[in-house]
């Protein structure tokens, strides 16, 4: 940013503003046959003029609700940027979702327009034809009765006329305009469609990339999903803000190769992604070569932020150790979604940083983590009893528990819902005793067990590779996943894990007895939201064998 921007209240406003000021610069890079092609801010404003014709022509107007079901790609920024610029609502789910997650989602927000990535048929079917009577466009597939082409209507808009809806709407657009509705369910709980206004994300946005000192000569790569508000204000919005390149990272498959030919200045991902690259390395046996982090990740690094869950202190060092900084923020979908966040001259190892400016935090009596500011939510899509439970006087509850130092620096230690309680009463946070878990090497993934019984005891997925590594250094040939569980050597190495890392934690708070498993939490099986959060339920439910076992002696 250079600091001369003109008072923006809303998204369209801001890339209206970014258009005119560098129109023929290259803004965007996206991947076709297998190479990257920049994309100037003028050519975006055209395809945007185009896109709000064609979502008009099928009779979105100004506060109608348009889903979009689809993973990052080009298309999806132009939507996104033309049904705001319209002022209408977006209301993007999750590609990763059910199809009949998918449709109640969407059914929930009342949509006057769908699109959707790929057109489904009677045995893939697709969003859309859970809502037949909804006008749909897909990106890919063949069109039908039901779902026409993207590529047609775009085909047969017209630039100039988007051109005038878009402004037309644009002095109707204010900061309290409804931006977006964001699902969330967090780990436990039916869907709530999180409302965001346009004052809501232009803040946090601006915010944000001014904590970052971001600048026009930056080059950010993008892979989080754009459904996600952590990407969508900290990539997407935030390049709009500080006029800088953005880069579309192919898939998550091709995010390295993609860091080398692009060569991004700035990451945001969530910590899997660092403690998974940091593992890489130290599997190839190269973590420690000077700068090898760096050249792994394209060469210009400037900085990497973490988000959407606690960061490892192990993960932490490491990147110390390779000067590449790793900034650990906090934020949820209500909070558009930053709240605290450590900055390149002022961060603490271990904590979610301070504040972002305008933005307040305190502690309530029980520990929760309040906020307040023009970052919060307006409430819950169709739920005042919802809205009011977690918003009150203008304080937001975000439901996790931590605390405030001397410093104003912001440590989170546990979730509110996720407490605990042992037979014994004792009062728990699991996210704390996971977190020391995940730190070590043989560890990739743990849950916590305990609420209501005598003692803690932990669900714990080995990391493979490092396991295997071990086995090896012992003379030993790598058993199968049939046997390593059972293997009395290597449950003696975690007994010894486990007792290490949580040597300074209290005796309740001590794991007593665990399961190593054979498969990894996902998304797609269940046991994961989204956001990488551990759905404890679903979880408990799959292993309730194995968890009944644990407690059985």
């Amino acid at each position: 940013m250079d600091g001369h921007e003109p008072h923006l209240t809303s998204i369209p406003h801001l890339f209206a503003w970014r258009a005119m000021q560098r129109p023929n610069a290259v803004a965007l890079f996206i991947k076709r046959d297998g190479k990257f092609h920049g994309i100037t801010w003028q050519e975006i404003d055209e395809d945007i003029s185009r896109a709000a014709d064609a979502l008009a022509t099928i009779g979105i107007q100004a506060g109608n609700c348009v889903v979009q079901v689809a993973e990052n790609r080009y298309e999806w920024l132009i939507a996104d940027l033309a049904i705001q610029s319209l002022g209408a609502i977006h209301v993007p789910i999750h590609a990763s979702l059910t199809v009949p997650q998918q449709t109640d989602q969407a059914r929930d927000s009342q949509p006057s327009g769908i699109l959707v990535q790929r057109n489904g048929d009677s045995e893939t079917p697709c969003v859309a034809q859970g809502l037949p009577d909804i006008p749909a466009l897909c990106y890919e597939g063949e069109p039908n009765r039901r779902v026409g082409l993207w590529s047609s209507a775009l085909h047969d808009a017209v630039p100039e006329r988007g051109r005038q809806r878009r402004a037309d709407a644009l002095p109707n657009i204010q900061a309290s305009s409804i931006a977006t509705i964001l699902y969330t369910s967090g780990t436990t709980g039916e869907p709530k469609g999180v409302v965001l206004t346009q004052g809501n994300i232009v803040f946090n946005a601006v915010s944000t990339a001014r904590v970052f000192a971001a600048c026009e000569d930056e080059l950010r790569l993008n892979f989080l999903p754009l459904s996600h508000i952590f990407a969508r204000t900290c990539d997407m919005y935030t390049w709009l803000v500080c006029g800088c390149q953005l880069a579309l990272a192919e898939s998550r498959e091709t995010i390295v190769d993609d860091c080398q030919t692009m060569q991004p200045h700035f990451l945001n991902a969530v910590p899997y992604f660092f403690e998974r690259t940091m593992r890489t390395l130290r599997g190839l046996g190269i973590a420690d070569q000077p700068g090898i982090l760096r050249k792994a990740l394209g060469g210009r690094l400037r900085l990497c932020c973490s988000g959407g869950a606690p960061l490892p202190d192990m993960v932490f060092d490491y990147f110390a150790s390779q000067e590449v900084p790793l900034l650990q923020g906090y934020g949820l979908t209500e909070t558009a979604p930053v709240i605290t966040v450590n900055a390149p001259d002022t961060s603490r190892r271990g904590s979610v940083g301070r504040p972002l400016p305008g933005v307040d935090v305190e502690i309530a009596p029980d520990g929760e983590i309040r906020t307040r500011g023009p970052h919060v939510m307006p409430g819950y899509w169709r739920k005042p009893d919802a809205t009011n439970e977690v918003l009150r006087g203008g304080w937001f509850s975000t439901g996790d528990i931590g605390r405030i130092d001397d410093d104003g620096f912001v440590w989170i230690t546990g979730r509110k819902k996720e407490i605990l309680v042992t037979a014994g009463g004792k009062k728990i946070a699991p996210a704390l005793v996971e977190s020391l878990l995940n730190q070590d090497p043989l560890i990739a993934q743990s849950m916590v067990l305990g609420d209501g019984q005598k003692y803690l005891a932990a669900l714990i997925v080995p990391d493979v590779g490092q396991l295997e590594e071990r086995l090896l250094e012992a003379g030993r040939p790598a058993n199968t996943w049939q046997t390593v569980p059972l293997d009395p050597l290597v449950r003696q190495w975690y007994e010894d894990v486990i007792h290490n890392r949580l040597t300074n934690l209290s005796r309740y708070e001590q794991v007593q007895t665990f399961c190593l498993l054979t498969q990894e939490f996902t998304v797609s099986g269940g046991e994961l939201t989204p956001k990488l959060s551990l759905r404890r339920g679903t979880i408990a439910a799959l292993h309730a064998d194995r968890i009944t076992q644990l407690y059985a002696s």
